[in-house]
């Protein structure tokens, strides 16, 4: 059945069949809107740890990180680690969740500032961020299961043919050294990257995959809320790090069978033997254009101010039943998901060296892999692999339906008919959840390049960023300096780059913005390996072809040695400036920009900095920086010239409750909550900044020590990353 064996579909259906259980199971104990959207805050640390690491770790996270390393070399790998630096965040802030004692994230903002307005619109931005990020997860899922299925050759077709044989072309045209291609040859280049074909076609139906998973979802999803997710979560999470692990040993074993050797260490040391230097550099790479160090530092203060934003975040802390729990389970999942990615980090770098000729699309080389090295045994491993990849994206859509399902029904549907009864809102409640699987599944048949899906899902987050920092640290913010914030925010980054192209199509074809970076030739000196050699022989082959024909330039390449120093020049392609998608010719034959307009980067433009000059990631960094800070910049001002608009004994309540720690006995809970608000100066003498409007509490022993455990498994993880990427063939 589509290439796969009876085991591989039992591995599927058994899988299936388990999270259905633990959802008709779950549904059991659900009483009211705590026990459907919070489980009743009953979890510990281990079901803790699995949930922060299912909810953050998607199918996309290891094919994301595969795509991104396999196409940019070792660089790539801060796809996903570029949170690295902001976890230990998580350990300061996963506390102030489950103090919050509230259902939904959008709590804060009408308990803040008195307004369920601005908490009905954060709802229903958090469920548009989720469906994209459920749509990313969608995506990489099917990819990899589509790469396991893959055509072959006489089965594509006309159309399909076609497009493979484009796809051929400019694999062939692009491990040729761009200085000895003729004019022809650099201009079809250039058309075919803005072309990008596909070079491989499945004969399973992705629309039909993405919509099983979805049902499956929706099936024990909307039957158990979170008890059941999460519970599920644990199970997925088992499944992520055997997906994380159960490729290496075959990868490993098949490098050591086509290169000599045996066991780890020794394909390990071929890794480092045969792969070009470049592959191995971190930063700078001339190859990456989408990962340098100043884009990934700029990436990292994105996330930072907008990752706790997210709704998801209170889910994962709220839902524990005292705030050490939280903080503990929550800080060590993602940690757990930072060790994973060096994982997969590291098979992309042996994919590399195994299929780094064959494979044209990098979206698909975790499928490829997975269906060279174990399609062969006839085990039933590449079913569990799929069942693994559908665990990982169904970890992350089941706390995703969740949170938005209650964000809907708590801050949206109640303010509107409140009053019902607890098992009515419930009733709602499963309803209005099963909107954000199917919104992200047809966002998922949209959108086709994950890179760009999770470029938008990183920069979501910023609207809603600056309230809630401002919010939780400083007593002078207020409703109104809130809400010029986020609309501004909106306006600028958001709406107006998206509705201008629809309101003035022809600007897509405006020719002033359809400027694009300059092709830049890059020289670096390296030492050859095994790999430059054999590209070398194959340029050499090809030139030898050409001049036939009368169509080379130039001498010959020089012929290479292992050893032997040479040097390389890299011509980074053209990139567009200012839209998100990309500059590509339509079927007119004109030439247009696709997604939407950098209003950043236009008024840069207009201000006079030639952005065409600019390397593509430095106006990607100069984007994202100012999306980052305007926000920050805006609220901060506007409390000062706006009047205060803050009622005082709700801001008295807002903090003190803030300051009372999360005692995991209700009643003593409750109890300590009574005398915090009968006394809202009760805790005033830790603030750090007393006799001021700024909040921020004395860190305390627990705060410290945990603190500077995070920082330094962080380093750790980069320690572990440095090894493993530049001395690990020394070492050995």
């Amino acid at each position: 059945m589509f290439g796969l064996g009876i085991l591989d579909v039992a591995f599927i259906a058994v899988y299936f069949l388990s999270v259905v259980i633990i959802g008709f199971w779950s549904a059991r104990r659900v009483k009211n809107q705590e026990d459907y959207f919070l489980a009743g805050r009953r979890f510990g640390k281990l079901i803790q740890t699995f949930a922060a690491f299912g909810q953050g770790t998607s199918s996309d996270s290891a094919v994301g990180v595969t795509t991104t390393t396999f196409r940019d070399g070792a660089a790539g790998i801060w796809s996903a680690l570029n949170l690295l630096f902001a976890t230990p965040v998580f350990w300061l802030v996963s506390p102030w969740y489950r103090r919050l004692r509230i259902i939904t994230l959008g709590d804060f903002f009408e308990e803040r500032y008195g307004s369920k307005l601005m908490a009905g619109t954060y709802a229903v931005f958090q469920v548009l961020l989720f469906m994209l990020s459920l749509s990313l997860a969608f995506n990489a899922m099917s990819k990899t299961v589509l790469a396991l299925t893959p055509k072959t050759v006489d089965q594509l077709s006309v159309v399909e043919k076609v497009e493979h044989d484009k796809a051929v072309e400019l694999s062939e045209l692009e491990t040729m050294d761009h200085s000895k291609l003729s004019q022809q040859q650099q201009s079809k280049l250039e058309e075919l990257r803005i072309e990008n074909p596909k070079r491989v076609f499945s004969g399973i139906n992705k629309s039909a995959l993405i919509w099983l998973v979805s049902v499956i979802i929706l099936i024990y999803a909307v039957s158990g809320g979170l008890e059941a997710a999460f519970i599920t979560d644990t199970l997925q999470g088992v499944c992520i790090i055997i997906l994380s692990i159960l490729l290496i040993p075959f990868i490993f074993s098949e490098i050591n069978t086509v290169y000599g050797g045996s066991g780890p260490l020794e394909a390990f040391r071929t890794m480092h033997e045969k792969l070009p230097e470049s592959t191995f550099e971190i930063f700078g790479s001339p190859s990456t254009i989408d990962f340098t160090w100043y884009y990934i530092l700029a990436l990292c203060v994105l996330n930072m101010a907008g990752v706790v934003v997210q709704a998801n975040q209170l889910v994962a802390n709220g839902s524990a039943k005292d705030e050490y729990t939280a903080r503990l389970g929550f800080t060590s999942g993602m940690y757990m998901k930072r060790i994973c990615t060096l994982l997969w980090g590291l098979l992309a770098l042996a994919a590399i060296l195994l299929y780094g000729d064959s494979v044209r699309d990098p979206d698909l080389i975790w499928g490829h892999t997975t269906r060279e090295l174990l399609g062969p045994l006839n085990a039933g491993l590449i079913g569990l692999m799929i069942a693994c990849l559908m665990a990982a994206a169904m970890s992350t859509a089941d706390c995703f339906m969740i949170t938005t399902s209650s964000l809907l029904t708590h801050n949206v549907y109640r303010p509107l008919f409140p009053g019902k009864e607890e098992r009515s809102y419930v009733r709602v409640g499963r309803f209005l959840g099963a909107f954000t699987i199917i919104g992200g599944a047809l966002l998922a048949l949209t959108f086709d390049s994950m890179l760009q899906q999770m470029k938008m899902i990183w920069e979501f987050g910023i609207i809603f960023a600056a309230p809630f920092w401002f919010g939780m640290l400083w007593r002078r913010t207020g409703r109104k300096a809130a809400w010029m914030s986020i609309v501004i925010t909106l306006v600028i980054f958001f709406l107006l780059p998206l509705m201008i192209p629809i309101i003035s199509p022809g600007i897509r074809g405006n020719e002033h913005l359809l400027k694009m970076t300059q092709a830049r030739s890059v020289e670096r000196r390296y030492v050859a390996r095994q790999m430059d050699v054999d590209r070398r022989e194959l340029e050499i082959a090809e030139w030898d072809r050409g001049n036939a024909d009368g169509n080379s330039i130039g001498d010959s390449p020089e012929a290479l040695t292992v050893g032997k120093g040479f040097t390389k020049i890299y011509v980074l392609p053209r990139k567009d400036i200012f839209w998100t998608k990309e500059i590509r010719r339509d079927n007119d034959g004109m030439l247009r920009g696709h997604g939407m307009l950098s209003l950043e980067l236009v008024l840069y433009d207009k201000l006079g900095f030639d952005l065409t000059k600019n390397p593509y990631a430095l106006n990607e960094t100069l984007r994202l920086m100012t999306r980052t800070f305007v926000p920050f910049f805006i609220i901060f001002v506007l409390s000062f010239v706006l009047r205060d608009d803050n009622d005082k004994e709700r801001i008295d309540r807002f903090f003190v409750k803030m300051k009372t720690r999360v005692n995991a006995d209700r009643a003593i809970d409750e109890k300590q909550l009574e005398l915090s608000y009968a006394e809202p100066s009760r805790f005033d003498h830790l603030k750090m900044f007393p006799n001021s409007k700024w909040e921020m509490m004395k860190w305390t022993r627990v705060d410290v020590v945990g603190f500077i455990a995070a920082v330094l498994v962080a380093f750790l993880i980069l320690a572990a990353m440095y090894v493993m990427i530049n001395l690990g063939g020394k070492l050995l």
